[in-house]
């Protein structure tokens, strides 16, 4: 549904993004989570946080999941979900060693990123990873191919980098990232290697891409954009930097209604609200009931496109309930 041309120009007015929320991947690796504890009781361990949303991690743990950084923390012999950013080689060796009983909830996007960079390797490609240093999706998939990829983070690195071979030269990235920045990056990089090869197909995953066009759609009519997710969650913080970009006056992340400002809603008439990609949808209930409290009237929803993607549970999961979802 689009804004009501009979609106008046100074009236407040509420619009959600559609797509919002939760995408697949989020979805399979979480109930990964959840059956897995139905399945085995607790507790059940999850190397890193499964997703980047505190909600979802804090909910997982009420019920006897045990979040660790690193696998000497899990017993020998534990359950064990690795999370859907994915985790390199040497992690899956170490659990074996371990004899750890894993689930990869690795998000198949991921997933056939870390393809790719095996794939480009073993013909002797260097690769050139779009992405952010320290993000446990780009240290999964640095793993694949470690002597053969560079990490570049801005276009100032694509500028400076330098490479063995212009000609046997290819690109990845890491499927979160800004649309128009990863671009931006892949321009400056063409323009220094004419040969760089693309990735077979996008890398940047169908979610994060609709997750920004959708933002893009309401910012440009929004005094102010609520972007619900948290900080530690790229596509959330990307949907901020995309709002302001795209022509809303402010926008800003927040992790629940809670840590919503009075000082922003001053003076805005129309306020844009989304969510990133690993955000259960009652936190934006939670934002919109915040803002009706607040003398805003009943959000309405544009909707940019349908998703109906679905990913099966881990075939270790499957296996072991004994049937899919």
């Amino acid at each position: 549904m689009t804004i009501s041309e009979q609106t008046r120009p100074n009236a407040k007015q509420v619009v959600v993004a559609s797509p919002r929320g939760y995408c697949a991947g989020v979805d399979r690796a979480v109930v990964t989570v959840e059956k897995a504890l139905e399945h085995y009781g607790p507790p059940v361990y999850v190397r890193k946080q499964i997703v980047h949303n505190k909600h979802v991690v804090e909910n997982l743990e009420s019920r006897g999941a045990i979040f660790v950084d690193e696998l000497d923390e899990v017993p020998e012999g534990a359950i064990t979900v690795f999370s859907a950013h994915g985790v390199a080689p040497a992690v899956k060796e170490d659990a074996k060693r371990r004899h750890l009983q894993t689930i990869d909830a690795t998000c198949p996007l991921v997933t056939k990123v870390h393809h790719e960079a095996v794939r480009f390797a073993r013909e002797g490609m260097q690769i050139l990873l779009i992405g952010h240093g320290g993000h446990e999706e780009v240290e999964g998939t640095s793993g694949e191919a470690p002597e053969n990829i560079i990490l570049v983070e801005s276009p100032e690195d694509a500028d400076a980098v330098e490479v063995r071979d212009p000609d046997r030269l290819a690109w990845l990235s890491q499927t979160t990232l800004s649309v128009d920045e990863t671009m931006t990056i892949v321009r400056r990089l063409r323009e220094r290697f004419p040969n760089l090869i693309d990735p077979p197909s996008d890398d940047i995953c169908y979610a994060t891409s609709n997750r920004q066009a959708a933002v893009k759609q309401i910012a440009s009519h929004s005094d102010l954009v609520i972007v619900v997710g948290s900080a530690n969650s790229s596509n959330s913080v990307r949907l901020v930097e995309v709002a302001l970009a795209a022509g809303a006056k402010a926008s800003y992340r927040v992790d629940n209604a809670g840590e919503i400002q009075d000082a922003w809603l001053e003076g805005v008439n129309s306020v844009g609200v989304t969510s990133g990609a690993s955000v259960p949808e009652a936190l934006v209930q939670g934002v919109l009931e915040a803002l009706a409290e607040r003398g805003f009237p009943q959000a309405t929803e544009e909707v940019l496109t349908e998703e109906s993607l679905t990913f099966a549970l881990p075939p270790e999961l499957r296996k072991a309930v004994g049937k899919g979802r």
